[in-house]
């Protein structure tokens, strides 16, 4: 094997990638508007919900128990009738629909505790099932407060001190713009190697390279390095550009411990990106293998959900992915601050898992030449 011949061929894979619009397009998306629509456009547990309210009583206990819903956590109440309440949130203009009984004041002050009647879209999942705790709160709170002409708050017997570390302010859009990063990472790292082998087939091209002096490792590293090479770059202009300048996001550790660790998930990704591209024919059926392989992935790796809140087997079965790996390299090193001796194990298992890929998709790629 040549150096000087994996070069020039990744050169090559270099212009056919700057030939290709589409894919241009998908990395400049995925590293720029993507991480920023994550992050700016992530909602809270509850933002905005659209709440109606039937006021059949028209009293000043209903009055205050209207005006206390306002935003950020609620929309500005609509009060509409008792008519328009199931007609509305069949057509899912309300999320929230409170019905306030006639009489309600004064079965109140005489101590016949009247019932309020809650209506909660449970559609709009995200909001629902943190909404009506919501609305029992502000409820209760107004109540009480009518009643009592004050508003206390009861004394609790151990006092709790929260302190939030690394993202102090619980802002959302941290984690959602590294994270995204991340599984920007991965996916491209996959379709990048795996489209390039493709096209090389759908093309013809790929006959040309059989009848030069060439290796089937040489063909194989050439994409690995020059896809890889691509990702690399942008995921650091993502990062230095898009995440710390654009979102203000502070990142607490190395970037260059960080790129590291990603050069060596590059490395396994690209690998499984020729291993799937040579199962597929078409370009269809490679994207069909994207969604069983990403998915699984993205969803079980701990970059959504983490992984001690899975199932023990679960948790054991992703050790063999090597985005599991990264997801806690890439948490450790930019939400903690960690350093090399911390995140050691992963870069291990990093290579490790990369030389047995490397391995598998070699061989698999002979094969495909044959």
């Amino acid at each position: 094997m040549h150096i000087t011949n994996t070069l020039q061929l990744g050169i090559k894979e270099l212009r056919g990638l700057a030939r290709d619009p589409m894919l241009i397009v998908l990395i400049v998306y995925a590293f720029t508007l993507s991480i920023y629509t994550a992050a700016t456009a992530m909602p809270e547990t509850l933002n905005n919900a659209a709440i109606a309210v039937v006021d059949e009583d028209q009293s000043p206990a209903s009055s205050r128990i209207l005006t206390a819903f306002y935003p950020p956590y609620f929309a500005i109440p609509k009060v509409i009738s008792q008519y328009e309440m199931d007609r509305r949130m069949d057509a899912g203009l309300d999320t929230f629909a409170v019905n306030i009984p006639p009489n309600f004041q004064r079965d109140l002050l005489a101590g016949r505790a009247p019932t309020i009647q809650l209506n909660v879209d449970a559609t709009r999942m995200s909001q629902a099932f943190s909404g009506g705790g919501y609305v029992q709160s502000i409820v209760s709170d107004e109540v009480s407060e009518f009643m009592y002409r004050y508003r206390g708050a009861s004394a609790l017997p151990v006092d709790l001190v929260l302190r939030s570390r690394f993202n102090q302010e619980l802002d959302k859009g941290w984690f959602g713009a590294v994270t995204n990063v991340i599984s920007s990472i991965t996916m491209l790292s996959i379709i990048l190697t795996g489209a390039a082998l493709i096209r090389e087939r759908e093309h013809g091209t790929i006959e040309h390279l059989l009848v030069m002096p060439v290796t089937p490792a040489e063909i194989m590293l050439a994409k690995i390095w020059s896809m890889g090479l691509v990702v690399l770059v942008a995921s650091a202009f993502a990062f230095v550009v898009v995440v710390q300048g654009v979102l203000g996001v502070p990142i607490q550790g190395s970037l260059t411990l960080f790129l590291s660790g990603t050069a060596l998930h590059l490395f396994s990704m690209t690998c499984m990106g020729i291993f799937l591209a040579t199962i597929a024919g078409t370009m269809p059926q490679f994207g069909l293998l994207l969604m069983l392989v990403l998915l699984p992935l993205q969803v079980l790796s701990g970059a959504v959900t983490p992984r001690e809140s899975m199932p023990q087997i679960i948790q054991d079965v992703m050790l063999v992915a090597p985005d599991t790996h990264f997801v806690i390299l890439a948490q450790s090193i930019l939400f903690r601050g960690a350093g090399f001796d911390v995140v050691w194990p992963q870069f291990l298992a990093l290579l490790v898992i990369g030389i047995v890929f490397f391995t598998f998709a070699l061989h698999r790629f002979r094969r495909f030449l044959r």
